[in-house]
């Protein structure tokens, strides 16, 4: 047997009472559960760690450590740090990589009292010769663009399900030269009310909607408990 495969089975930072003094530390520590010993790797010849399951909500795939050490020549075993951290499998749950504010922020998430001036450079703005910013032409394009695609486009469930469109609603208000006449604003409070619609949008409240599809006229009913003559 080789003289460090001895030192190993003789070292008191790999025997049970190691691993019984690590398990009591991280229980005394009373920050969760303590599973099973699930390892120890040696760090150097007077430090090692032992590893146990951990069982805490909100922390799946971590597990915990406690750092043992002895000094040379002896057999008194300290404890150095106790930790959960996340397990070799990689499996952690971790909080998500932190991305820049201007990255993350997303429409709709700007709220009452909220501040959000336009980026340096911002392409959907331009500056004219006496110093006024305004709309560009691709801040325009992009505009249309969404609300084409978007939830009062031609491609949306509503405009696929509807027999008529915008274009010859009378709720619908043309928005002007800028946008061209394939924009409007919808005026009728049971539908897109206040918002911007593509011409060939639809619904069920078109002005023309026919007025037999809004009722259906209920049947005569059957009184079963009538006498009969």
């Amino acid at each position: 047997m080789s003289t460090s495969s001895q030192h190993r089975r003789k070292s008191p930072l790999l025997d049970a009472h190691a691993v019984d003094l690590a398990r009591t530390a991280l229980e005394e520590l009373g920050d969760g559960p303590v599973g099973e010993h699930i390892g120890v790797q040696g760090l150097t010849r007077n430090v090692a760690t032992h590893r146990f399951a951990a069982d805490v909500p909100g922390y799946s795939g971590w597990e915990w450590n406690a750092v043992l050490a002895c000094a040379s020549g002896s057999r008194h075993v300290t404890v150095n740090e106790l930790a959960l951290v996340p397990a070799p499998t990689g499996e952690a749950l971790q909080a998500p990589e932190w991305v820049p504010w201007a990255d993350r922020i997303r429409p709709g998430d700007l709220g009452p009292g909220d501040l959000m001036p336009p980026e340096p450079g911002d392409e959907r703005l331009t500056e004219t010769e006496d110093g006024r910013t305004v709309l560009s032409r691709k801040g325009l394009e992009d505009a249309k663009q969404r609300w084409r695609t978007g939830d009062y486009g031609p491609t949306s469930e509503f405009a696929e399900k509807a027999t008529l469109n915008c274009r010859t609603c009378a709720f619908f208000v043309p928005v002007g030269d800028t946008l061209g006449e394939n924009f409007g604003a919808c005026v009728n409070e049971y539908s897109a009310d206040g918002h911007v619609v593509h011409a060939t949008y639809g619904c069920g409240a078109h002005s023309d909607t026919p007025p037999d599809t809004l009722i259906e006229e209920a049947p005569d009913a059957f009184d079963d408990e009538s006498p009969i003559f």
